[in-house]
């Protein structure tokens, strides 16, 4: 599941956004609040380049604001976030020629962790930060190795927490694909994270 920021607003993502569809900016704070690093992490994973990357998802809550007037709430606001995501992706690859890339994204907003829903240790002994910091870099590398539609498959499911019937709707293929590519996917991160112990 993505790990999502804690805030103090009980409405829903949906509420959220109806509200801020009707004129709330503070709404949209919220919002921002719970999906910035997931959809940072989502695009990138799959864009895999600094200046592009921070583009990207700059453009992409750019459509979020733009489409506020039209958005209704038939689907979950992740699922809706990230099809957003998805296409500007895709015309992303479109535009540039390329299929997506596997590079290892490093990023220098302090702000961001691409591994905070890691559990923390119980000591912060230079030893355990130097651990830690070797299998986040693991984590990452083995992401990142996946086949793109395992990658965004696995994306989706983990920093979109979509189901996969939402995943196959977004990406076209059917609910049984969906669910190969996630075990597919999953057995060979459990590989690569089994070598690194």
């Amino acid at each position: 599941m993505a790990e999502r920021l804690p805030d103090k607003d009980s409405r829903t993502d949906e509420g959220l956004m109806l509200a801020y569809k009707d004129g709330d900016a503070a709404a949209f704070e919220v919002l921002y609040g719970r999906w910035r690093r997931p959809l940072f992490r989502y695009v990138a994973h799959q864009c895999g380049q600094n200046g592009a990357s921070d583009e990207l998802y700059q453009d992409i809550w750019l459509r979020v604001v733009n489409a506020r007037l039209q958005y209704e709430a038939s689907a979950r606001f992740a699922t809706w976030l990230f099809r957003i995501a998805h296409n500007r992706l895709v015309d992303h690859w479109r535009a540039s020629n390329r299929v997506p890339v596997v590079d290892i994204v490093h990023h220098d907003d302090e702000d961001y962790d691409p591994f905070a829903a890691l559990p923390g240790p119980e000591d912060e002994r230079p030893e355990r930060i130097v651990e830690r910091k070797a299998l986040a870099e693991q984590i990452v590398a083995a992401v990142q190795s996946l086949p793109d539609v395992q990658r965004e498959a696995f994306l989706l499911s983990e920093e979109g927490d979509m189901s996969l019937e939402e995943i196959a709707a977004l990406t076209g293929v059917g609910r049984e694909t969906v669910k190969s590519r996630l075990r597919y996917a999953l057995g060979k991160l459990r590989q690569e994270l089994s070598r690194w112990r």
